[in-house]
């Protein structure tokens, strides 16, 4: 286990051009390849843990890749059955959309992952799949990993989601292109549409209408993947944190994903009073630019809405309410406590060591700004509180352990964090 300890640091102003390619986009790009007829061509993946072993399950699936460090080409005749198991990390979004693809191909196939990922349900994504005539097997009912799926015809369904999960909901999709008939999924909120996005742009038949979308079988293969990943806006959000919390600070951060199911963070942090300006370059699979953050005095304020919107950002958004006026609220976030931790519990554990003061809900948490204090943070295997208290240190000072989580997202975290603060690694 390796620990870091953080520098608190004074005014910045900096462009940065190297934020890590966006996670969900890449590995959503390598499995739909595996959809298409001809070859794929994937520009800035992210090279990652989490999303290298989704390249690697791709690999094992039968696909031909060929990667020359810059482009990604894939191209597949169909998904074979591997003769490994099929090892997903760390990585949520991996397991469940590869249940949602594999459900319905022919052959046995075994999905697990580190001791995080084993631990985390999965029901969420089985139940439905099993309801339309999947095959799982796993610990506690195919709600833990490792799951063994057999692929089997699955029949045409209408499914109301009870959540607003982009996982869900792109593993029931994926179920649906190779369905028997028409299938329809409604959720109680819209989630990112990262997949609804590609697979349209790749040729498939997805109509989108509100809260529903209606997806129906494919009829031949799709249309080959021509992309290049943007930023990543979540990655991108734990330095629009840092220049927001240091007085006098000033960052742009180039080529994110302006997707407005993936940039309501910012807007939160706008909500709070920070200055910041988009700048639109292009829109194709996903509308692309830049984003200016500019210091400016905090204020508390209440997350209740488009919650699915900002999930992966509310530990660091937690470090931009311990430094405003007031207390803010967070309220319908009950799936932070199924993320790599108990989100909700290791924010507030690890504000209040910090000398901040905290209230814990069922569904959520307040926050009560005041003076960060330094103090020792333990991530408890969880990338987003890692980096979230290492940004926190930005304010005062402080030493985070078990940080090797990071590398699984965010590989040149602390590349681009030395341009601000002076770090200290610690082999533990």
């Amino acid at each position: 286990m390796n620990s870091v300890n953080v520098a608190e640091t004074q005014n910045f102003s900096l462009t940065i051009s190297e934020i890590a390619p966006d996670k969900s986009i890449s590995h959503r790009s390598v499995m739909f390849a595996m959809l298409a007829k001809g070859t794929s061509e994937i520009r800035n993946f992210l090279r990652a843990e989490d999303t290298l072993n989704s390249l690697e399950i791709v690999k094992n699936l039968g696909a031909k890749v060929f990667d020359d460090g810059e482009v990604i080409t894939i191209s597949s005749d169909g998904i074979k059955e591997p003769f490994e198991i099929l090892d997903c990390g760390n990585s949520g979004t991996g397991m469940r959309l590869f249940c949602g693809l594999l459900s319905s191909t022919k052959g046995h196939f075994v999905l697990t992952g580190d001791k995080y990922l084993r631990s985390r349900p999965m029901k969420r994504v089985t139940t439905p799949l099993r309801e339309i005539g999947a095959n799982f097997d796993g610990r506690d009912d195919a709600n833990l990993a490792p799951l063994s799926i057999r692929g089997s015809s699955l029949k045409s369904f209408e499914y109301k989601s009870k959540i607003a999960s982009a996982q869900v909901k792109s593993c029931m999709i994926l179920a649906a292109l190779r369905a028997d008939g028409l299938c329809t999924y409604t959720e109680p909120e819209l989630s990112r549409d990262h997949t609804e996005r590609i697979l349209k742009g790749m040729g498939a038949d997805i109509e989108v209408d509100g809260l529903k979308t209606t997806i129906s079988p494919m009829k031949d293969l799709l249309s080959p993947l021509i992309i290049k990943i943007p930023a990543d806006p979540s990655s991108a959000f734990f330095f629009a944190v840092a220049a927001a919390i240091t007085p006098n600070s000033d960052i742009v951060l180039e080529g994110v994903t302006l997707n407005p199911t993936r940039i309501e963070a910012f807007k939160a942090l706008e909500k709070m009073g920070a200055n910041i300006t988009y700048i639109m370059i292009n829109d194709k699979y996903e509308p692309i630019g830049d984003i200016r953050v500019k210091y400016a005095s905090l204020k508390a304020i209440t997350v209740e809405n488009n919650i699915s919107w900002l999930i992966d950002e509310l530990p660091a958004l937690s470090i931009a309410f311990a430094c405003a006026e007031g207390t803010s609220v967070v309220k319908n976030a009950k799936e932070l406590r199924v993320k790599e931790s108990d989100r909700i519990n290791t924010v507030v554990n690890a504000l209040n060591s910090c000398k901040i003061q905290t209230t814990e809900y069922e569904d959520g948490y307040t926050v009560t700004g005041g003076e960060l204090q330094a103090s020792t943070i333990d991530s408890d295997g969880d990338h987003r509180i890692a980096m979230s208290f290492i940004i926190a240190g930005l304010k005062c000072g402080m030493k985070v352990t078990d940080i090797d989580c990071i590398n699984t997202s965010f590989p040149n975290f602390f590349e681009i964090l030395q341009k601000i603060t002076q770090v200290k690694f610690n082999e533990l």
